[in-house]
């Protein structure tokens, strides 16, 4: 499923994230950038150990920031790592998860990068309900598509599961029939 948003498009598919070949892939960090479970730990066996080592360069990286490494073996150039918040149920987790793909989003436009493929950020550990992660990640890049309009830009959601990808696709649909403004 494709929409444009003035000049940019966003784009859902089912697939594995390690294998996109945008300029960027998203990884769903923890706050080390330590090679874990899930999509944290596919990005990091698939890129090889020269990742691990350029992250633990970086410090670390706090809920809601994002920051860049190369992407070593893997088809994307760079990798935008990104930790989004454990699922409490406080509105809090909305905007910090929000922060995560808007600050992601900033980074690649920084960067000069112009197509980036996401991850469902915390929907797998972190345990972020999928229908409430879905509406705020396609409201949050649906925004700054909007606010950037001078930039043209490919974002790609890339689902894990059949079940992930109608779930998006629903969400996606829902904002652009009710008009709600992002």
């Amino acid at each position: 499923m494709k929409v444009r948003i003035n000049g940019s498009e966003l784009e859902l598919t089912r697939g594995d994230i390690t294998e996109q070949s945008t300029e960027a892939i998203v990884n769903a960090a923890n706050e080390g950038l330590a090679p874990g479970g899930g999509v944290a730990g596919d990005i990091h066996r698939a890129a090889g150990p020269e990742l691990w080592e350029e992250c633990k360069k970086l410090e670390g990286c706090r809920t809601g920031e994002a920051k860049l490494t190369r992407g070593y073996n893997l088809p994307a150039p760079y990798v935008i790592h990104t930790v989004g918040p454990v699922y409490s149920g406080s509105p809090q987790d909305a905007k910090l998860l929000e922060a995560c793909y808007r600050n992601s989003l900033k980074l690649a436009v920084e960067n000069g990068i112009k197509s980036v493929s996401f991850p469902a950020i915390s929907t797998g550990a972190f345990r972020y309900p999928i229908e409430k992660a879905a509406r705020v990640a396609l409201k949050a890049v649906i925004a700054f598509m909007k606010e950037h309009q001078e930039i043209r830009l490919l974002v790609r959601f890339v689902l894990y599961s059949p079940k992930a990808l109608k779930i998006h696709e629903e969400a996606l649909n829902e904002i652009f029939e009710k008009n709600v403004s992002p």
